[in-house]
């Protein structure tokens, strides 16, 4: 891979983050890196420009990443270029929403360059840093318990946290307090010393960074919030807590340092025990911090194997559905099969033809909730469609002797071509048809009927396939008709059913909608498809 060849993206509105992590990402090798202060910027930016990669923080004006990153997997053309997210957020819930929206990596702040390089690195090349990965989907599949037993004794956090200790840098232009600081702390944590500010901030944006830092107010040349302002200005140290030991104790140095982005104060002259605790509490959030990184790469991990799990038991199911098929297939053209068993054959056709539709539904129509889903319209006849679902419903409802129709002009099939997914159409009409025979009572009818119109909003002509049956929707749903798990008087209903059909109608630029006539006792939906 020719890093010279790739354009990065830079998203912070932090002036200072994006020039540092530009220059950064320019001597790893990276041929051109694009800026921008904000999601909006950047969208702009992609517009004109090929971009390999984006590196964005969470929390911007104007757009935020989490944002941005919708609209780069809701367009076609960027939808798998890779998303590096930095943020300080340690919410699992926020990282869960990132994960679901399609985030390619997530680096927690401070990270060293080296990490950065690393990561930047393994999405330019198509690649996740985790630990979860080395299983492999079919791995899971095939041996579940084998492929797990391997973390059944997981090396203990504490343990993994002695072999390393943690890092304190101590900065003091006095050398009798770098001693004693340094005396009180060397037998828990590894100890960084430095007497002036600019040496205190090499050390801090090194490729081995502090976890934390003492630092003196009062020093020469460069005080203690000056550098305290240029570690904030840095990636590497934005976010490493700092501890001002000072001998200043007026409420308004501390609101300055507080403000400035000091996490706590300790006054001088120093109290041995006091300082101890101070450290050690603060290092434990520091270190929990640590393994949240950890977490979140297993988060990404799991997410990506249980997506490599599902594309592969879809991959072994229809191998077995596609020979049902071909055997129905062959049984329909024997000549000795009689005219029922013929019928039979071609419901059990088409309900395999549902099935196989179902498990491509269970991928397709997580890409459409994420963003994801790329459409490839094709025209296909809405009538065939139709017959073929009416002859499974008769038998399917056939106790309850319904009067299932299909309504519309016999003037030529060329009239009732639609635009979009076959499969995503029969999975969508299939469910409202279903609901409609379970909703209508017995020996009453469920027509359907076609029409054509426009569309409101852009005057494209549609065709409006309509559903009516006897019985209302209850009105404690119809505000919410559409909406995911919404049902009533079905004791094992999901409420999937409706909320699946609006999203592949509105994935095939098409619409759904409810109407109910209290007084006539009927229910209609309508579903829009581009003519």
């Amino acid at each position: 891979m020719e890093l010279s060849k790739k354009n990065v993206l830079i998203v912070d509105d932090m002036d200072a983050i994006r020039k540092i992590s530009s220059d950064q990402l320019k001597r790893f090798g990276i041929g051109h890196v694009y800026q921008a202060e904000n999601g909006a910027k950047a969208l702009k930016i992609l517009q004109n420009y090929h971009i390999d990669l984006i590196i964005s923080d969470w929390n911007m004006p104007v757009m935020t990443g989490i944002e941005l990153l919708c609209e780069v997997r809701q367009t076609p053309k960027w939808q798998h270029l890779p998303f590096l997210m930095i943020t300080a957020e340690a919410a699992r819930e926020r990282v869960s929403a990132a994960i679901s929206k399609g985030v390619t990596d997530l680096v927690i702040k401070p990270f060293t360059t080296a990490t950065l390089q690393q990561r930047v690195l393994q999405c330019l090349q198509g690649q996740i840093s985790n630990k979860v990965s080395s299983i492999t989907a079919k791995e899971l599949v095939d041996n579940p318990l084998d492929s797990l037993q391997q973390d059944e004794h997981p090396q203990d956090i504490s343990t993994t946290n002695k072999i390393k200790k943690s890092s304190v840098l101590v900065v003091d232009d006095t050398t009798e307090n770098l001693t004693l600081i340094g005396g009180l702390l060397k037998d828990d944590y590894q100890v960084k010393l430095a007497k002036n500010g600019q040496k205190a901030i090499e050390i801090a944006q090194s490729d081995n960074p502090p976890d934390l830092i003492l630092l003196d107010i009062m020093m020469p040349e460069m005080d203690g919030f000056e550098v305290l302002k240029r570690l904030r200005e840095h990636p590497q140290s934005t976010h490493t807590p700092v501890i001002f030991v000072t001998a200043l104790t007026e409420d308004k140095y501390q609101v300055q340092g507080l403000d400035g982005g000091a996490v706590d104060f300790i006054s001088k002259p120093i109290q041995p025990e006091l300082l101890r605790l101070r450290v050690r509490n603060l290092m434990a959030y520091v270190l929990m911090h640590k393994n949240l990184q950890s977490d979140f790469d297993n988060m990404v991990a799991t997410e990506k194997l249980k997506q490599e799990v599902q594309q592969v038991l879809q991959h072994d199911l229809k191998g077995p559905i596609a020979g049902l098929m071909a055997l129905i297939e062959q049984i329909k053209h024997d000549p000795h099969i009689s005219k029922s068993n013929h019928e039979n054959a071609d419901i059990a056709e088409d309900m395999s033809f549902q099935l196989l539709n179902m498990i491509n539904m269970s991928s397709e129509l997580y890409k459409i909730e994420t963003g994801r889903f790329n459409l490839q319209p094709k025209p296909f006849s809405i009538i065939n469609l139709l017959q073929k679902m009416i002859a499974v419903l008769k038998k399917t409802f056939q106790v309850k002797h319904l009067l299932i129709y299909l309504d519309c002009e016999e003037n030529g099939d060329e009239d009732y071509q639609v635009m979009g997914d076959e499969s995503l159409s029969y999975s969508m009409l299939f469910n409202l048809l279903k609901n409609a025979c379970e909703a209508a009572p017995n020996k009453t009818r469920v027509s359907i009927s076609l029409s054509r119109s426009e569309d409101e909003d852009n005057a494209a002509p549609m065709l409006r396939i309509s559903i009516q049956n006897l019985g209302v929707v209850d009105k404690e749903i119809r505000d919410t008709f559409w909406q995911k798990y919404t049902s009533a008087g079905k004791d094992n209903g999901t409420g999937i059913g409706t909320y699946s059909a609006k999203l592949l109608a509105e994935a095939q630029r098409g619409k759904v909608s409810l109407s109910v006539d209290d007084e006539n006792n009927t229910t209609n939906i309508s579903v829009f498809l581009p003519h």
